[in-house]
């Protein structure tokens, strides 16, 4: 092997585990009262060292924001779901803004009577307007043990993430006309309500207090991401947290603009043997595909 061909494949092997280390973000996660507070019924909260339970009973569910603003970057969270019954509740992880144009990007997993899958809904929100759902079914059982849950955004694209395998891409597509959300900052929510007017089977199997209180559970709380004071414009924001200049920020690297080959592999994996639900190819829903599903390859059949 040539000099020439070696060092183009070292570049290569080091262009691929840069891309993967700046994916990972190897930050370390933080305590939750460093990042988060509980904005809904703080006494459904209980704290074990570096685990936070929060709790929903027949007064009351419960819910936590970040401290904080953001723009660009990774959030993630270690969550243990409702084990046993935990059919009609829901237990929600995502970002959101401010507004009724808002942009939203949602995790809530439904439960699910004992035995049977907890359901996973994405749903991605621009400008206020969401109708955007997919379900999957986990490879695993979300309620034995912590499992870790991201969101990825960046100009060119917003990723969800299980355990770090990609199971949801929504690609910035203005140029077909398709409104990305990219200038406005989003709080970091999660919460756990009572939803069984739909939440389980389409609402027929309905919330059994005797089971309760269900609890979620809570840690890895980690933000690598772009801090946004509050009483500063959404454009302006944008250009902060936008690389330019001197000023480079980790999620703008070029390998970050779109999934890397082994990650749009376990993306087809988790679309032909997870997926449930897919909004693009729900004809009764949409008589006319949706620009951004035709983008994305969705075929209806």
């Amino acid at each position: 092997m040539s000099t020439s061909s070696a060092s183009k494949i070292m570049s290569l092997f080091l262009s691929v585990i840069l891309g993967l280390s700046l994916f990972l973000g190897l930050v370390s996660s933080a305590k939750f009262d460093e990042l988060f507070q509980p904005y809904w019924a703080s006494d459904h909260f209980t704290y074990e060292g570096e685990l936070l339970h929060m709790k929903l009973d027949n007064f009351s569910g419960a819910g936590f924001s970040s401290k904080n603003k953001y723009m660009f970057g990774k959030v993630t969270v270690q969550i243990k779901l409702i084990e046993g019954d935990s059919a009609g509740t829901v237990t929600a992880f995502y970002m959101s803004s401010d507004g009724p144009l808002h942009n939203e990007f949602d995790f809530e997993f439904l439960g699910n009577t004992t035995g049977e899958p907890y359901t996973v809904q994405t749903n991605i929100y621009v400008n206020g307007v969401g109708n955007r759902e997919q379900r999957l079914n986990l490879w695993f059982d979300p309620t034995k043990d912590f499992h870790s849950y991201s969101i990825f955004w960046n100009q060119r694209q917003v990723v969800f993430l299980v355990d770090e395998t990609p199971i949801r891409v929504h690609t910035n597509m203005e140029s077909k006309g398709v409104p990305f959300p990219k200038d406005q900052a989003m709080g970091v929510y999660s919460s756990i309500w009572n939803a069984d007017d739909w939440a389980t089977q389409g609402g027929r199997v309905k919330t059994d207090w005797s089971h309760g209180p269900f609890v979620a559970s809570y840690k890895g709380f980690n933000i690598n991401a772009c801090e946004c004071p509050v009483a500063v414009a959404g454009a302006d924001n944008a250009k902060k947290c936008s690389s330019g200049g001197d000023k480079k920020y980790w999620w703008d690297e070029p390998v970050l603009s779109e999934l890397n080959v082994h990650q749009n592999h376990q993306l087809v994996w988790v679309k032909n043997h997870h997926m449930v639900y897919d909004y693009c190819t729900d004809s009764a829903r949409f008589p006319a595909t949706p620009v951004e599903c035709v983008q994305h390859g969705h075929h209806r059949h």
